[in-house]
C-alpha cells in the first residue's frame, strides 16, 4: 500500500520467496532471494557422522540457505534417502514461521539447516512426532531440537473454548508487510455475523497486550498476522488472541486438529480460507496497474 501511495512503478523484494504471486500484485514485482554461502562439506559430515545410512531425512531451510541444502541434498542422496517438502508457493525445501508442510509418514528425522529455532519450530509444530535436529551453519553444531506440543495445544485449546462464550469479537488485520489479508478478513467478518456475535475491525502494525486491553468492550480477539503471535504469546494476552483457523474452530467450520496444529498460512494447499493464498481468497485475475 505505501509503494502504491508513493506511486511507484517497480518494486524489488529482498527475501522470501514468492509469497504474493507477482501477477497478482498491482506493481510490476521482483524477487531476489537472499543466499548466503555456507561450509557445505562441514555439514556432509556432521549429517554422515550422526546419521546411519539408509536414514530418512526431510530437509529443509529457509531462503538463505536453500542453495547450500540442495548442495548437500547432492552429496547425501547415494547414502541416504533424501526428502526435500515444499510448501507452495515457498521454494522447494523453504519453511516459514508460519508455513511448513506436513511430511509424509516415513520420514525418520527433520534435519534443520538455519540459525535460531522460530522456523524451525514451524515444522517441528506441523510435524509433533517426527524427531528434529538443527545444524546451525555459523557454529557449525548439529543440536536435537525439542518442542512442547502438549503445553501449546492445552493452552490453545484453552483459549478457543473461553472464546466460544464471546459475544463481541475484535478483528486485527496486521498492516505490517503483507501478513495481513483483507480477503480473510472479509472471510471471517461474515461468519462472525452469521454466528450472531459482534465484531469490530481494527488495524495495528503491531499487537501488544496493552493496546487491546483499553478495549473493554471485546470478549475475545483475532490477529490476522502472523500465527506464531496466538501460539507463541497467546498466554501473555488477558483474553483470548486466536489465529483464523482457532475462530474456524471456535464458530464451528473446523475441526480441532488434536494430533498436529496446521502451519499453512501462506499455503497454497491450505486447511480453509481461513489462510491467505487459499483458492477462496485468490483474485480471479491480475489487478495489476499498467502505467502510461
Amino acid at each position: 500500500f505505501t509503494a502504491r501511495a508513493l506511486e511507484s512503478d517497480f518494486m524489488i523484494h529482498y527475501g522470501h520467496s514468492c509469497l504474493i504471486p507477482i501477477n497478482t500484485t498491482s506493481i510490476n514485482m521482483l524477487y531476489v532471494f537472499v543466499d548466503i554461502q555456507v561450509d557445505v562439506p562441514h555439514i556432509v559430515d556432521t549429517i554422515k557422522h550422526n546419521f546411519c545410512s539408509g536414514t530418512k531425512l526431510a530437509m529443509v531451510s529457509t531462503i538463505q540457505f536453500i542453495t547450500a541444502l540442495h548442495s548437500v541434498k547432492q552429496s547425501l542422496q547415494d547414502q541416504y534417502s533424501i526428502i526435500i517438502p515444499q510448501s507452495k508457493p515457498l521454494s522447494p525445501g523453504e519453511i516459514l514461521g508460519c508455513t511448513s508442510p506436513k511430511l509424509l509418514s516415513d520420514s525418520d528425522v527433520i534435519v534443520y539447516i538455519g540459525d535460531g529455532r522460530f522456523h524451525l519450530e514451524s515444522i517441528m509444530i506441523a510435524n509433533p512426532l517426527v524427531p528434529a535436529y538443527k545444524y546451525d551453519p555459523y557454529s557449525k553444531v548439529l543440536s536435537r531440537e525439542h518442542y512442547d506440543h502438549e503445553q501449546m495445544r492445552a493452552t490453545r485449546t484453552k483459549a478457543i473454548t473461553i472464546a466460544k462464550e464471546a459475544k463481541r469479537i475484535g478483528l486485527i488485520l496486521g498492516t505490517l508487510g503483507r501478513q495481513g489479508s483483507p480477503a480473510v478478513m472479509d472471510q471471517l467478518k461474515q461468519r462472525i455475523q452469521d454466528s450472531g456475535k459482534e465484531y469490530v475491525i481494527v488495524l495495528l502494525s503491531e499487537i501488544f497486550p496493552d493496546k487491546l486491553r483499553l478495549f473493554k468492550d471485546v470478549d475475545a480477539w483475532v490477529q490476522i498476522a502472523c500465527p506464531r503471535l496466538s501460539i507463541d504469546w497467546g498466554a501473555a494476552f488477558d483474553k483470548p488472541l486466536l489465529t483464523p483457523y482457532e475462530l474456524a474452530v471456535v464458530l464451528k467450520h473446523a475441526q480441532w486438529n488434536s494430533e498436529s496444529y496446521p502451519m499453512d498460512y501462506y499455503a497454497n494447499e491450505s486447511t480453509g480460507p481461513w489462510t491467505v493464498n487459499n483458492i477462496v481468497n485468490k483474485p480471479k485475475h491480475s489487478v495489476r496497474r499498467h502505467r502510461k
